[in-house]
């Protein structure tokens, strides 16, 4: 049988009324509805587009022809075109797009009239046999096709997409759909969580899951959602972080534990905060800050070789190497590297002082010299932060659940990851001295008294536990959709959530 080759594409045709459209298409169903069952439920597609290209997409049509390969799929028609007695179709199916070719003498008279009328987005059943045009595209030749679902809205326009990026966040199911790039970005971000999960379990990782309602906020210095339990009668919070509930589980004898799932924190959205977001926390009794480091460098390797295919990045335009073994340098090395400071003025609160007034940020008079040049270091030095760098030796003062240094008193063991100018990562060594956390508490709690929103409230029930006895453990928290982003080189942490947090419009 001779191959036939598809027409060349048509030019755009001119805007039409969505609405008349829709009731064009509601007219349509009407007509469906009066046939019969109108979404049918007993379609069981056995090929899918990508494996059948994979498997028989390197045959000649010679080959392909006699086999008679029969197939069977189901998905969303995305083209047509229309030529007498015979037209081809494009389906699309959650691996990609295969071409069918509809014949009237193969369809039937009635069956191949019924083609013609149906529309782009409609969800079909096909059933036929494989070739290849003569311009050698795999197709199949259609014995037998079955609207499943009636689709009443038109998709956008094929050549344009959606142009609009709010539109794509609040309509992600239509992105989804004409979009490649879009699934693309969420398949990378389903093989990152995956690879994840494998090398923490491979490490001796347990995963478990904590509670999402807290009775009290704690485990990072955040705004909480707040909300009410109605058979409890108490005041609850959505969690702002999981780890005071990972640590006690390190308490109870677990000493690998980890957790991938949702916090949430009160604050602004920007293209790199949402208030819902991913992240896993990990805890390992007997680590240090320093095997929390090396971890992590591991742990975000190992991520991107599953999912992009090499530790060697370009993130817009830049490159990013992750393969190479981490910078490591302190918030004080930091300004001095950075910040244009020698190590003196870095030391000097006057100084430090008036460079943050100079830029007109917030340097307010109770700041000591840690908020000084941590405020500094903020403003100045983490947006320059392109390759991979731990910052240690924070501040007791911005760090209240992290162990202080035996070394210095003043600074913790703890570090901060930061990329692309952003932050990844952010762990310590856990404190677990119950008296020690208990004051540290009762400062924050003095500080939200005070006015400090983000300050944390004050735990008893933790500092019980740690009472008990907790070994010495190491604790991190990796940011995920930071790092699709960085994975995917993808600008919006919106483009890497698939619902994110928008305003309410009007009709939403």
């Amino acid at each position: 049988m001779t191959s036939t080759a598809p027409p060349a594409p048509s030019t755009s045709p001119p805007p039409t009324d969505e609405n008349a459209l829709i009731a064009e298409r509601r007219e349509k169903l009407i007509a469906v509805r009066a046939r019969g069952i109108a979404f049918p439920n007993d379609f069981k597609p056995k090929d899918r587009a990508a494996q059948l290209a994979s498997k028989h997409g390197h045959l000649e049509n010679e080959a392909l022809e006699p086999m008679a390969v029969h197939v069977t799929l189901g998905g969303r028609l995305m083209l047509k075109r229309i030529m007498g007695k015979a037209s081809f179709a494009t389906l699309q199916d959650a691996t990609g797009r295969i071409q069918l070719f509809a014949t009237k003498d193969a369809l039937g008279d009635e069956a191949y009239e019924r083609f013609k009328h149906l529309d782009l987005g409609d969800i079909v059943g096909a059933e036929g046999t494989l070739f290849k045009t003569r311009t050698g595209e795999l197709s199949v030749r259609l014995a037998s096709l079955r609207l499943l679902t009636k689709s009443l809205r038109p998709l956008p326009d094929k050549f344009h997409g959606m142009a609009d990026a709010e539109d794509k966040y609040r309509q992600r199911y239509v992105d989804l759909i004409v979009d490649e790039a879009a699934r693309a970005r969420f398949v990378a971000r389903s093989k990152t969580l995956s690879s994840i999960r494998r090398f923490m379990v491979e490490h001796g990782f347990m995963e478990v899951e904590t509670p999402m309602l807290h009775p009290i906020p704690g485990g990072a210095n955040a705004k909480p959602f707040v909300t009410h339990h109605n058979a409890l009668d108490q005041q609850m919070f959505l969690r702002i972080a999981p780890e005071l509930y990972l640590k006690r589980l390190i308490v109870g004898g677990f000493e690998r534990v980890f957790e991938i799932n949702r916090s949430f924190r009160n604050e602004g959205i920007s293209v790199r905060h949402n208030p819902e977001f991913t992240m896993m926390e990990f805890y390992a009794a007997y680590w240090n800050h320093h095997d929390l480091m090396d971890f992590t460098e591991e742990v975000l390797r190992h991520a991107a070789r599953e999912t992009a295919g090499s530790a060697k990045l370009t993130y817009a335009g830049q490159e990013v190497d992750l393969e190479s073994r981490f910078a490591r340098m302190s918030v004080r090395e930091s300004l001095v590297r950075h910040a244009g400071l020698s190590d003196a003025e870095a030391g000097d609160a006057a100084v430090l002082r008036a460079r943050l007034t100079a830029l007109h940020e917030a340097a307010p008079a109770h700041w000591k010299l840690p908020e000084l040049q941590f405020g500094l270091f903020e403003t100045v030095v983490e947006p320059l932060l392109w390759q991979p760098t731990f910052i240690v030796d924070y501040p007791v003062e911005v760090s209240p659940l992290a162990r202080a240094s035996d070394a210095d008193p003043s600074v913790t063991e703890r570090f901060e990851l930061f990329i692309t100018g952003r932050e990844y990562a952010n762990g310590f060594s856990e404190l677990n001295d119950a008296e020690d956390q208990a004051a540290r508490f009762q400062a924050q709690a003095a500080n939200k008294e005070a006015g400090d929103e983000e300050a944390m409230f004050y735990d008893a029930d933790f500092i019980r536990a740690l009472e008990i006895g907790m070994p010495p453990t190491g604790g991190c928290g990796i940011g995920i959709d930071r790092l699709v982003m960085l994975l995917t080189d993808s600008p919006s942490i919106r483009d890497v959530i698939l619902f994110p947090s928008l305003r309410n419009v009007s009709g939403s």
